[in-house]
């Protein structure tokens, strides 16, 4: 039988997982509290209208996004000019997405028409449009 003797020193050959596991649980909540904060959005100018509703948060959608100068994103994505129906086939009309279009007020008009042509081509029917609500005295900050 072994001699086992409480009071003597000696070193533990056992490793205490306890600290290890509190610093893996604090780096799991952080991470879980900044990733949907680190997603980037595209900066444009949306023109304003009275009646807007928000766009949905689940993911049965995609937001096809103009930028002042013109380039298309589809999501986050930057499309190359001559691929935006062959992406649109396969990313939204295959997985039966519904699909939002963005466009800075700045864009023109037969820009934002020639895209929503490439949207049709493709056969895409669900499409809807992305405004910000009117600036009216009420809904200015500061104002009350």
């Amino acid at each position: 039988m072994a001699d086992f003797n409480p009071h003597r020193k000696g070193f533990i050959s056992e490793i205490n997982v306890t600290p290890f596991v509190d610093v893996m649980l604090v780096l799991l909540i952080i991470f879980m509290v900044t990733a949907p904060l680190m997603t980037q959005g595209l900066e444009v100018d949306l023109p304003q209208t009275k009646t807007v509703r928000t766009l949905p948060k689940d993911k049965d959608h995609m937001v096809l996004t103009i930028k002042k100068d013109g380039s298309v994103y589809l999501d986050e994505y930057k499309v190359p000019a001559g691929e935006l129906g062959g992406h649109l086939e396969r990313l939204v009309k295959a997985e039966n997405k519904f699909l939002y279009l963005r466009a800075d007020k700045a864009v023109p008009y037969g820009v934002v028409v020639s895209v929503m042509g490439e949207v049709k081509t493709a056969g895409i029917d669900r499409l809807g449009v992305v405004a910000e609500p009117e600036d009216t005295p009420a809904t200015r900050p500061g104002r009350k």
